[in-house]
């Protein structure tokens, strides 16, 4: 069964890393504190809630969301540099985890949240840099991916204008080797 990802257009790819344009879409976010497991649990149980109908529209009913892929989350601080390390356990910082929404909705067709603490909004057109790695995401991987695409970012003469964002594609049933993620940051 295929599941929906966001539009973008692939302007350049070497390898594992990737430059792309995505289009504007709509987010479903919740903001969650944590070290990286329990903030990634947390926020992923508060967005699964709301597209499983923990909402309601226009004529007093909850509605089913599809599920779409990548589930992303980056940290919420701003002073978190592409290299610093992130995932380390114990640590709390607060956490931004996104679902991207199916593209038959707009800000006004998709279902309100019952839960204030998600949040819809609409994102615009960005570009990121990209690397696309599979496995488990874990501090040593994140850590050396994360380095492995800073410096792609000085080769190209790029820089990064926020955090890294994490993103997972896979449900985690899914074989590690068999699994995608992706680090992606914003770019100029």
């Amino acid at each position: 069964m295929a599941i929906e990802e966001p539009d973008y257009q692939e302007v350049l790819k070497q390898g594992n890393f990737e430059i792309r344009e995505y289009a504007a879409k709509i987010i479903a976010h919740v903001s969650v504190s944590g070290d990286f497991d329990d903030a990634s649990s947390k926020g992923f149980k508060l967005l699964a809630d709301y597209i499983f109908g923990n909402n309601f529209t226009e004529e007093g009913s909850s509605n089913k969301i599809s599920m779409t892929a990548p589930v992303e989350m980056a940290p919420l601080s701003q002073q978190v540099q592409i290299t610093a390390p992130i995932l380390q356990h114990g640590y709390t910082q607060e956490w931004q985890v996104n679902f991207v929404m199916p593209k038959e909705y707009d800000l006004i067709s998709l279902p309100k949240p019952n839960n204030p603490s998600v949040q819809l909004i609409e994102v615009p057109p960005k570009k990121y840099a990209v690397i696309v790695f599979s496995g488990l995401v874990r501090e040593s991987s994140y850590e050396e991916k994360a380095n492995l695409l800073n410096q792609f970012l000085i080769d190209q003469s790029l820089q990064a204008l926020g955090p890294v964002k994490i993103a997972r594609y896979n449900p985690p049933w899914t074989l590690p080797f068999f699994r995608r993620n992706e680090l992606m940051v914003e770019i100029n």
